[in-house]
């Protein structure tokens, strides 16, 4: 697959074009990624890309023009590649859809994905006539698309074939809809902090079965919205409720 971001501030993906996912998946002719600066494509000596709001208000606006004139040339240049699959167009703006694992693996199936990345105050909202969704990483707001664009294109980079070691997504955080169960390496005894003994004892049986009760463990404690979310197996739904039950009968959660 092919992903083109479109961006103000370019300079800023120069490391994340030398990362290890982008490079292997480069390598591997998996997945590649290109940038488009937007100035590029704004008429005029100055490359003027944004303005005031009509209306009033404080702060520029990035004007459709220039977004859509670098939208059809990383289209162009995918076709003219011979970039197969579908192309899908995300703009990267605070009010956008929650950005998750489930959307990671949409974008990943597409052939050719193309990353707008906001700035300024916002951009001109017809813009988002010729986009196909609108991406959020987070209820928070940064100076930029930039961060959430390197994210959405990691994310959905090492989700292509041969990019990690066979079986290693389906065992992390959020691919099951659970919190990914806590890991351990040598040594075993680090100054009297020593690894869970079932760990090292052989017995798969017993290791599922005590990595599936730390991951409810890990979500119950840190993301329980998730747990409303999901219809628990009954072996899921026993190990929850003697967690529960657990913490239940912990001495500090007793009254004096």
């Amino acid at each position: 697959m092919k992903i083109s971001i479109l961006t103000m501030c370019p300079e800023m993906f120069r490391d994340f074009l030398s990362s290890h996912v982008v490079k292997r998946a480069e390598k591997l002719g998996a997945g590649r990624v290109r940038i488009y600066d937007i100035r590029d494509y704004a008429g005029g000596s100055f490359r003027h890309t944004d303005d005031s709001p009509f209306g009033g208000g404080r702060g520029l606006i990035l004007r459709m023009g220039p977004v859509l004139a670098a939208m059809e040339a990383a289209e162009r240049d995918a076709a003219e590649e011979g970039q197969a699959g579908q192309t899908l167009r995300a703009a990267l703006v605070p009010a956008g859809l929650p950005y998750d694992q489930k959307r990671a693996h949409a974008l990943a199936a597409c052939g050719h994905l193309i990353l707008i990345c906001g700035h300024y105050e916002g951009m001109d909202a017809r813009i988002y006539d010729h986009v196909d969704l609108r991406l959020s990483i987070g209820d928070y707001i940064l100076t930029g698309g930039e961060i959430p664009a390197m994210a959405v294109a990691d994310s959905v980079l090492r989700l292509l074939p041969g990019i990690l070691r066979d079986g290693s997504p389906e065992e992390e955080s959020f691919e099951n809809g659970l919190l990914e169960y806590p890991q351990y390496t040598q040594p075993a005894d680090y100054e009297g902090e020593k690894v869970p003994e079932v760990l090292l004892s052989g017995n798969h049986a017993k290791i599922r079965a005590f990595r599936l009760r730390e991951s409810l463990r890990e979500t119950l404690a840190l993301r329980p919205d998730l747990l409303e979310k999901r219809d628990l197996t009954p072996e899921e739904a026993a190990c929850l409720a003697e967690i529960r039950k657990e913490g239940e009968d912990s001495p500090e959660d007793r009254p004096d």
